[in-house]
């Protein structure tokens, strides 16, 4: 199925939507439960505000990321990279 150049809100309820293609759309306000986002990739996108509570992150990767204000169980991650890069000397 392809939607192209439209805006309206979907609801997807028990829907397999693997190998799905989002580009150049605006899913603000959206939320996410109990979904499956495994093997995904995002490049150029906007998650500021993002909130994401019990997750598995097993494995994920940020890389060439503004972290200024994001935070893990209330430590923000600026400062954790800060002090990691201070004490190695370097990047990880």
């Amino acid at each position: 199925m392809k939607i192209h150049r439209t805006r309206q809100a979907i609801s997807a309820d028990d829907a397999d939507l693997s190998g799905s293609r989002f580009r150049r759309a605006n899913l603000a306000g959206s939320a996410f439960e109990d979904v499956s986002m495994a093997g995904c990739t995002m490049d150029n996108v906007n998650l500021a505000g993002l909130r994401i509570t019990n997750a598995n992150l097993a494995g994920a990767a940020l890389s060439d990321c503004a972290l200024e204000g994001m935070t893990i169980d209330g430590i923000a991650v600026a400062d954790l990279v800060a002090a990691y890069r201070a004490r190695t000397g370097g990047p990880p």
